[in-house]
């Protein structure tokens, strides 16, 4: 079972940290099997906003996408089936590292097109199995705002 430390500490009562938590539980025979801290994993990926798709001129699954984060609008080509305006979406600058492969992201060309970042599945990031396309965020979530704080993985 996977739980998150903030679920945890709704039924303790404690100020303990999560590795005298995990020694304690063990200790009552509840083995605890690994602890993971997602927030050192994902702390660079963000919330940024399609503001515009189009189709690439060279390839015909892949999308030339304007994305707005809070400095600047990025080009990223992407090849993810519901990559469209208007969403909101979690975004990999150039230089972040991939969870799902271990790879960081560089300023490349994809078919002849800049592409100056990347754009998330669940899978890409390991925190679900969906790689068919890229994470929907609801339009309450802040342009900018750490991935980490607004999907609830930031303990």
């Amino acid at each position: 079972m996977k739980f998150t430390l903030s679920w945890l500490k709704r039924f303790l009562d404690t100020d303990a940290t999560v590795t005298e938590i995990a020694t304690t539980l063990t200790n009552i025979g509840l083995e605890i099997e690994s602890v993971i801290d997602k927030r050192q994993e994902l702390v660079d990926f963000t919330v940024a906003h399609i503001i515009d798709t189009m189709p690439h001129p060279a390839a015909d699954k892949l999308r030339i996408c304007t994305v707005q984060t809070t400095t600047e609008n990025l080009q990223i080509v992407c090849g993810a089936p519901n990559a469209r305006a208007g969403i909101k979406v979690v975004l990999a600058k150039v230089g972040v590292e991939i969870p799902n492969g271990k790879f960081k992201i560089k300023a490349s060309e994809i078919r002849g097109i800049k592409s100056m970042g990347m754009l998330c599945s669940a899978a890409e990031l390991l925190i679900g199995s969906d790689a068919d396309g890229i994470i929907e965020l609801p339009d309450s979530a802040n342009i900018g705002e750490k991935f980490i704080k607004y999907y609830g993985l930031d303990d």
